[in-house]
């Protein structure tokens, strides 16, 4: 087990896996959730220095008594500061949903530390109904009291946008992001994230986010979307495309927001990308 402080004092975890002298990749995970988001990919990519990364408040990292510093910027300084740890100069980055907004910033911020960017299910424009949707479980208990229970209703919810994906994978889903106790299911991350999410919707509108993602320009570059995301929308992604034409673009079927990054196309971009440095 590996930890870092940052300059603000927090403890991060992190891990490393893969192949030490291979292409560095940092895997940056969703809103809620942590370094193990890359499980089904890791042995996919053993190939690289994989290093995976519980972001301020998820998982095995540190939580942060001023919930105001869970945001982008904070998180994208959070990414350099464990490259210096790791004296590495340059990276290429892998990032789900907030880890691609992540990755974005960091392109706009620091682009010179980036060899390579692949970007899972997010873009700059996240539809309002996407944002309806993870509101509603940001920061919120499960209702169900066990694993069982739990993966059942996932199943039952993601089964019109995941139509292919067996019963064993959301009962794995839940084992590995919901810890158990006595008062039922418990989050693995800050709930105070949820505060977080609402003071920064009621400091005003989301700026336009274009300028991060166009920042990617010059830079080797991917998009995954699922066909049925509500997070990266297909007008979004047709426009991503058309601001950066140089961008490898891969659209899943059967697949919702996010893809679990085993899925052959996946695979297929992400190791594109990364072999044309």
């Amino acid at each position: 087990m590996s930890f870092f402080t940052t300059s603000d004092g927090l403890s991060l975890f992190y891990e490393e896996s893969g192949t030490p002298t291979g292409t560095p990749l940092i895997c940056l995970a969703g809103l809620t959730r942590d370094s193990r988001d890359f499980r089904y990919f890791a042995p996919h990519a053993q190939q690289y220095r994989l290093i995976t990364l519980d972001a301020r408040g998820r998982g095995q990292s540190e939580h942060d008594p001023d919930f105001a510093t869970y945001n982008v910027p904070r998180e994208a300084q959070d990414v350099l500061e464990l490259m210096d740890h790791l004296s590495l100069p340059q990276t290429a980055l892998l990032g789900t949903s907030r880890g691609g907004m992540v990755a974005m910033m960091l392109a706009a911020s620091a682009k010179s530390r980036l060899l390579a960017v692949v970007l899972n299910d997010v873009g700059p424009v996240i539809p309002a109904n996407g944002i309806e949707r993870i509101m509603m479980y940001v920061g919120r208990r499960p209702a169900a009291k066990t694993h069982a229970q739990a993966a059942e209703t996932l199943a039952a919810l993601m089964a019109p946008t995941f139509g292919d994906v067996p019963a064993e994978r959301w009962r794995e889903e839940v084992e590995t992001f919901y810890d158990v106790t006595d008062e039922g299911l418990q989050l693995r991350y800050d709930p105070r994230l949820r505060d977080a999410l609402l003071a920064q919707a009621e400091a005003g509108p989301v700026p336009d986010l274009w300028p991060l993602f166009t920042a990617l320009d010059g830079l080797p570059c991917g998009v995954i979307r699922g066909a049925n995301s509500d997070v990266l929308s297909q007008e979004t992604y047709l426009e991503m495309q058309k601001r950066l034409p140089t961008i490898q673009a891969v659209e899943l079927a059967h697949r919702g927001h996010v893809p679990f990054l085993d899925e052959p196309q996946t695979l297929s971009l992400i190791h594109s990308v990364l072999e044309s440095l």
